[in-house]
């Protein structure tokens, strides 16, 4: 008895499942996909590689121009510290040469013999030293207090006894000056100590 040829094409594909084309582009899209997403990963993670060397670089940019700021703030200091000693330094020097002349003077008043020196002349001498001594301090800087019938003061006079005025018009007037003040470019070196009148009505 004779049986019919099978159709070669109905047999099983080896190793298990048929598997036909809709089967076959879905795999082969799925491993594109994959493929696809890998690449752009790693795109990615150059990007970022990128922008963090360029971070690094601007942070150590920064960290330059600090370090190069700090040290040009550090000298700045140093020379105007420097620069304030020596302008000191000079002051102290220009005023001590204008006193020389009148210490020479008064050197001079000094080594006088008063046995064959008439006490008058030594007196004017000494005036005129002091004269001399105080026209130097002046052009320093140096102000006398001297506020003798002037309205008294509480910042620059120091008030050590009181006496009756006489009118309402002498009230909180200096009477005398027991010490005088002095200022020095404006600031207060000693206080004029004074006697201030009161006016009790």
């Amino acid at each position: 008895m004779t049986y019919p040829a099978e159709n070669p094409f109905d047999e099983p594909a080896p190793g298990g499942d048929d598997l036909n084309s809709e089967d076959a582009y879905a795999r082969g899209a799925s491993a594109t996909d994959e493929e696809s997403a890998g690449g752009a990963d790693a795109g990615v993670d150059a990007d970022q590689g990128r922008a963090l060397a360029e971070s690094q670089r601007a942070l150590e940019d920064q960290r330059e121009k600090y370090l190069r700021l700090a040290a040009e703030y550090d000298n700045f200091r140093k020379r105007t510290q420097k620069e304030r000693i020596e302008a000191g330094s000079r002051g102290q020097a220009e005023l001590i040469k204008q006193l020389i002349d009148p210490l020479d003077d008064l050197k001079r008043f000094a080594d006088l013999d008063p046995a064959v020196t008439d006490p008058a002349a030594i007196v004017q001498g000494v005036d005129l030293v002091e004269a001399k001594l105080m026209k130097a301090l002046a052009a320093s800087g140096l102000e006398i207090l001297d506020p003798l019938d002037q309205p008294f003061d509480p910042t620059v006079h120091e008030a050590v006894a009181t006496e009756p005025a006489l009118s309402s018009e002498d009230d909180n007037m200096v009477a005398r000056v027991y010490q005088r003040g002095y200022l020095f470019n404006g600031q207060l070196l000693r206080a004029a100590r004074v006697v201030v009148k009161q006016w009790n009505g």
